[in-house]
């Protein structure tokens, strides 16, 4: 009896190892079937077309496969640095990207990103649009808005500081006129009055031709239908156009042309953009000084310098005298009928052409515009026959 006992257990033990082997052997060729299903899912190739299409991109594009790992990045996706290997270094684009897998709509965000990982790099505003690619990979654009709103931006404050320059002098001309009419049996008063007037109105003038000019210059471009300019001419013109200004503060204007030379573009412009610096130099130098023009040619390059004897300007608004309404001194401004509009007008000039304006300057000595424009090549000869 215990020899058939012992049998019996043997016998159960076989078949118990039987079936854990077979088993076994069961799970082994699932999980093997399982890890080619992985890998072929793994290596499945992007579909036709898209590596190409994401290499081409000027927006940054990014693929992903399912478990959210880079398999392809625009080089734009490098420069706005959105992308840190095979990760995406956005969290609320990882996150958008999350609940597309989810729901399988496409998904449209605005963010602010921040590129460069040195201090705090650069804030960039980035609109990213998330969107299914296939059933297997995702596919992520952005687009950097940064410029765009930087420029709905100045928009916004042109508009708003024009409405202020604007308003500066209708109500001065206003209140003006209420007191001309309060001070009717008083005439030295109302010419008085009428003078202050004047100036006002004269203001207004100027400020509504520069404004005038300044769209003007940034509808058109000078180079579509360019003319050759001689610069002597434009600077004997500009000088001309200055000549009572100059004359008001006993100043001279003193032109040195070392190069004669020609360029491209608009005589009007190029005459507006100089006699600009001049007037600009004669207004914001003290009484009995002089206005220097220097003209020279510097490896293809004609420079117009004009330098005044002013007070200089500070290394902090150097930049900025540039920008549209921008005074260093408000108050010199309203005496001086400066709008804030001239050097900008240079600016848009000088670009518009191909050029540049800089300025030198130091406080108590003076300052130094330059305007710096293509030379024209000479024209090709006609042969005789």
């Amino acid at each position: 009896m215990k020899h058939v006992d012992a049998s019996w257990y043997v016998l159960l033990a076989l078949l118990l190892g039987f079936a854990i082997g077979a088993l076994s052997v069961h799970l082994l060729g699932v999980a093997a079937q399982r890890g080619r299903q992985v890998m072929a899912i793994a290596s499945e190739p992007i579909p036709d077309g898209v590596a190409a299409m994401v290499d081409v991109l000027e927006s940054a594009g990014v693929v992903l496969d399912g478990s959210n790992q880079v398999l392809l990045a625009s080089p734009g996706a490098t420069t706005l640095d959105i992308v840190d290997g095979r990760t995406l270094r956005s969290h609320e684009i990882l996150d958008a990207v999350r609940r597309v897998w989810r729901s399988g709509e496409v998904e449209v965000l605005d963010l602010v990103h921040r590129r460069g990982r040195i201090g705090t790099g650069t804030e960039l505003h980035l609109r990213v649009r998330v969107a299914p690619l296939g059933n297997r990979f995702m596919l992520v654009l952005a687009a950097d808005r940064t410029e765009e709103l930087r420029l709905a931006g100045v928009r916004r404050d042109f508009v708003a500081n024009v409405s202020h320059e604007l308003k500066t002098p209708i109500g001065a001309i206003a209140v003006l006129a209420e007191a001309i009419e309060a001070a009717a049996e008083d005439p030295a008063r109302v010419r008085s009055f009428a003078q202050r007037m004047q100036v006002e109105a004269d203001r207004l003038g100027r400020m509504t031709k520069e404004l005038i000019d300044l769209s003007r210059i940034q509808a058109d471009d000078p180079l579509d239908r360019p003319e050759r300019v001689g610069i002597s001419g434009v600077i004997d013109a500009a000088i001309d156009r200055s000549r009572v200004l100059a004359e008001a503060k006993r100043m001279r204007i003193m032109p040195r042309v070392l190069d004669e030379a020609e360029v491209l573009g608009s005589t009007e412009l190029i005459t507006m953009a100089v006699q600009n610096l001049i007037t600009n130099a004669v207004q914001y130098s003290p009484e009995a000084t002089h206005v220097g023009v220097g003209v020279r040619v510097v490896d293809g390059i004609v420079e117009i310098a004009v330098t005044d004897k002013g007070v200089g300007i500070a290394p902090e608004d150097r930049e900025r005298v540039f920008e549209r309404f921008y005074r260093v001194d408000p108050a010199r401004s309203r005496v001086t009928g400066g709008t804030g509009l001239g050097l900008s007008i240079v600016k848009h000039v000088a670009v518009s052409h191909g050029g540049e304006v800089t300025l030198w300057s130091r406080p108590g000595q003076g300052s130094t515009f330059t305007l710096r424009l293509p030379v024209a090549e000479k024209p090709a000869r006609k042969e005789t026959a």
